[in-house]
């Protein structure tokens, strides 16, 4: 994370009971004028995902991710984030969820103070920060983007799927990274 995101400037723990350690990487930077704020997870991939009807779980085999947010800074508080964002990272340890781009994650509350969004969507990975082999036989840790949804984004997304939702926000110019930003029009 560090070779595409720089230095953390700010970082959180949170232990979720039977879980391992999740941290919240902040990472601030950006043109100026643009200035965009990350956070990334660091901890969920320690474990691999795997799937709830298994009847065993491989400790080695598996997917592995990590989660990145990425906000324009200075319009919200955004650095509220952090536990939403461990919950989320802790899921798969708690849930059982594998997590995959095309997947909805939703936090039931606001992800930030007064943010329209409680949910998010899982982006592909690959255009931030690649994917980081581990030596054979674990999987690489893919770094997954997570787009915010408004509620009314994420209702639609589950009746017409990831895909359409995502040509919605292109038609439609979409700032996904805007933090106050409203929902897509789904007419």
């Amino acid at each position: 994370m560090r070779t595409a995101l720089g230095e953390p400037d700010a970082r959180a723990a949170v232990t979720f009971l039977g879980t391992d350690r999740i941290e919240v990487l902040r990472f601030s930077g950006g043109a100026a004028g643009e200035e965009i704020v990350r956070y990334a997870t660091l901890g969920m991939s320690a474990q691999p995902m795997t799937d709830p009807t298994a009847a065993l779980a491989d400790p080695l085999r598996g997917p592995r991710a990590e989660l990145v947010l990425s906000v324009r800074a200075g319009f919200a508080d955004t650095d509220k984030v952090l536990r939403p964002l461990a919950v989320l990272a802790a899921s798969p340890q708690v849930e059982g969820l594998v997590v995959a781009p095309g997947a909805s994650l939703d936090v039931g509350e606001p992800l930030w103070p007064g943010a329209p969004f409680t949910s998010v969507l899982v982006a592909e990975p690959g255009g931030l920060v690649e994917d980081l082999d581990l030596d054979e036989p674990l999987d690489p840790v893919r770094f997954l983007p997570l787009l915010p949804m408004t509620p009314n984004e994420a209702a639609w997304k589950r009746v017409h799927g990831a895909q359409a939702l995502r040509e919605r926000w292109l038609t439609g110019g979409t700032d996904l990274r805007d933090p106050s930003r409203g929902s897509v029009s789904l007419d």
